[in-house]
């Protein structure tokens, strides 16, 4: 079988959604978001069309509400002005022949008090992250949390649902939720960030609620076709570990796959590091989920072919080859080279480093 024609390049079925190869865009923050309104725009429409031959892309960390937001000039699916923003970018996307689910998100304790207008960050537990986050003046610490008290919880979960919903009428393909990378749900999972003492912490069984409460509040305004969950089992990112993560993660993954959902989207060791951090038996993970299973974290052509022709994977997540790479479809499945990165355009700014990359045919 020649390279061209390994499954990584063939049609496969997400849910109800018929996706023309297996190559994910991962969510990637750009920080471009219209100041103010926190808005997607027409830059932002722009960057996802000229990335649409990807199977299936999954935008950038979109918060469920004010108080979900950690990072200066990221977009927000609750408010009118950013409904109508989306629907910008789908129907621009949707004209281009792509697809696109709404990846939303609360970030918990990995905010700052400058982006919550001299609020205070919400988390499972009053534990600081030794992380920074991204405010006007660059880089700065996380601003020390405070714990969500019992009762505010059930409107947490409500948010959530309600960023669902306001997907659905920007007219997204689906939704994955954000339950990855030390953020809110990831937090409520782990124990390293995690110490309450009623329902939602202590036992695994305690520290998944909050998750599952998310799902099954999605599921009542939702398709379960359309919806997925991304989840870091060991990545220490944003400084939150946990000491039992084949337990926790097991437990949450089977009761996701009781629930019927499309996919899990696991990011395999360290984000953005190490795949190997932590010993940690992903086929069980796998296995455990009826769902597709989407691979993530420094996956390159080959071992990604490999993961997909072997079974390991349905689909497979490229994040930052994105970034540089509009066309990276197309460089993957004729083993072209790629173009280089440039870091400090990652965050901010306008078209530089953001729609101005160069395709294969216009070099």
């Amino acid at each position: 079988m020649s390279q061209d024609a390994s499954p990584l390049f063939q049609p496969f079925t997400l849910g109800d959604l018929v996706l023309p190869n297996r190559i994910v865009m991962a969510p990637l923050t750009r920080n471009r978001a219209t100041p103010g309104t926190v808005a997607a725009n027409a830059l932002t429409a722009a960057y996802y069309k000229q990335r649409a031959a990807a199977g299936l892309i999954i935008s950038e960390g979109t918060q469920v509400s004010p108080q979900g937001q950690g990072y200066l000039n990221t977009p927000g699916l609750y408010s009118p002005e950013q409904i109508a923003g989306w629907k910008t970018v789908t129907d621009t996307l949707h004209a281009a022949g792509g697809r696109i689910f709404a990846q939303i998100w609360h970030v918990g304790r990995v905010s700052h008090s400058s982006l919550l207008n001299g609020g205070v960050p919400v988390a499972p537990s009053a534990i600081p992250a030794k992380t920074k986050t991204y405010v006007a003046d660059g880089f700065a610490d996380v601003t020390p949390p405070r714990a969500l008290e019992t009762a505010e919880i059930p409107g947490v979960v409500a948010e959530y649902a309600q960023a669902a919903a306001n997907a659905l009428k920007a007219g997204f393909d689906g939704v994955e939720i954000h339950g990855a990378n030390g953020y809110l749900i990831d937090q409520f999972l782990k124990d390293g960030a995690n110490q309450r003492t009623d329902g939602y912490g202590g036992s695994p069984e305690n520290r998944v609620r909050f998750g599952l409460e998310v799902v099954d509040a999605i599921l009542k305004v939702f398709p379960k076709t359309r919806l997925g969950i991304r989840l870091s089992p060991v990545s220490p990112a944003n400084d939150t570990v946990t000491s039992d993560p084949a337990q926790v993660f097991g437990l949450f993954v089977s009761e996701l796959s009781k629930r019927g959902i499309a996919f899990i989207h696991v990011i395999e060791g360290a984000t953005g590091g190490p795949r190997d951090n932590v010993a940690f038996d992903w086929a069980a993970i796998r296995k455990a989920f009826s769902g597709a299973y989407i691979a993530n974290n420094g996956y390159t052509r080959d071992l990604a072919i490999d993961a997909v022709s072997a079974g390991r994977a349905d689909l497979v997540a490229f994040g930052r080859p994105f970034i540089a790479n509009p066309d990276l479809v197309e460089r993957l499945r004729t083993g072209a080279p790629l173009n280089e990165l440039d870091r400090a355009t990652l965050y901010g700014g306008g078209e530089k480093g953001y729609t101005d990359y160069p395709t294969l045919d216009a070099a």
